[in-house]
């Protein structure tokens, strides 16, 4: 609802009632409920945005059940559905990974865990600082608690806590045309590290951080008894990853960390679906664009002559097609690499 319309809206129904005066206020506003009730509505929708639609959930494994999300990246028409949420149904309650983008994918959520179990959330994982996956925590703490756990690293807590936290609330309304209205910046409220096991019920937790990948601050965790890692966005079947906060180097480094630490895994990304082999499908693609560019700079090329050859590369070129993102992202993730290259060879 534009602005004007709001408040053309507001002030009618304030001359109206302004008009009747007080001693005929409840036949007034008997004749007028009809366009009270579309005001209350139209009210409501300008303040909050409109519930995002049900997505139903895909059980991965005995515990794990994942809410797909199948766009990339937020549109008015998806409503900022670019994430998928992944939940674990524990025999003490239901552990969330990864909220949503916003207030209203997060209420979604709790909708499709409630089809699946009627045990509460108990705890909620946030993966890394970007925005598509804590936006949600809004939800599940006005549904379960202010007080409800809410884990992640330390430096995702401080981001979150500091500007970019609110940035990433009023980026996700610009980008869905305020469908995420009404989302609050709720940040996570207890502090995990590398190697720190949590367990719920019947199910065990392992918290994994092998430093920068995706960013600084990429927190995988593992369920144990499923054998399936959910590894937020350091690896992402069919989307071109934002690695503005990461690293290339970081990343392959990450995932050799990770796998010698656990051994073969469903990895379940904040992107995409899981697979056995993502982390060596989405390395390949990061290698075709990483490893020309830094032969590039050893050879002393330019920064075009490393795009033509990242262009070239077949593990790229495989993948240009279908990937989401691709056209739009790969000058700047070339430019990134590039970069991040010249520093790697001196």
């Amino acid at each position: 609802m534009a602005h004007a319309q709001f408040n053309s809206l507001a002030q009618a129904t304030l001359k109206r009632r302004s008009f009747l005066g007080a001693g005929a206020i409840g036949l007034g506003a008997l004749g007028m409920w009809p366009e009270i009730q579309t005001f209350a509505a139209d009210v409501n929708d300008f303040v909050t945005g409109p519930p995002v639609k049900d997505i139903p959930p895909v059980q991965v494994s005995k515990h794990v059940w994942m809410i797909y999300a199948p766009d990339g990246f937020p549109t008015p028409e998806n409503r900022g559905m670019m994430s998928n949420v992944t939940f674990v149904v524990t025999s003490a309650g239901v552990v969330v990974l990864d909220s949503g983008s916003s207030l209203q994918i997060g209420q979604m959520a709790i909708r499709m865990i409630k089809k699946v179990t009627p045990l509460p959330v108990i705890a909620v994982f946030n993966s890394h600082f970007h925005g598509d996956h804590w936006l949600g925590n809004h939800a599940f703490a006005e549904a379960y608690g202010a007080q409800l756990p809410i884990y992640a690293l330390a430096k995702t807590i401080e981001t979150i806590k500091g500007m970019e936290g609110n940035t990433w609330r009023l980026l996700m309304e610009r980008w869905t045309n305020q469908s995420s209205a009404g989302t609050k910046t709720v940040a996570p409220n207890r502090v995990v590290t590398n190697g720190q096991k949590l367990s719920f019920g019947d199910v065990d937790f392992v918290m994994h951080h092998y430093g920068r990948a995706h960013t600084d601050a990429d927190l995988s965790v593992q369920v144990v008894q499923d054998k399936v890692t959910c590894i937020g966005d350091i690896a992402m079947s069919n989307r071109i990853a934002n690695i503005d906060d990461g690293s290339y180097a970081g990343t392959f480094k990450y995932y050799k960390a990770l796998t010698d630490s656990i051994g073969e895994q469903i990895w379940l990304p904040g992107h995409g679906q899981p697979a056995k082999d993502l982390l060596q499908t989405y390395g390949e693609f990061m290698a075709g664009i990483w490893e020309p560019c830094l032969q590039a700079v050893k050879d002393g090329k330019s920064e075009a002559e490393a795009k033509a050859m990242v262009l070239k590369d077949p593990r790229v070129q495989k993948r240009a097609k279908t990937m989401q993102g691709f056209d739009g992202n790969i000058g700047k993730y070339i430019s990134l690499a590039y970069l991040e290259a010249e520093k790697e060879a001196f």
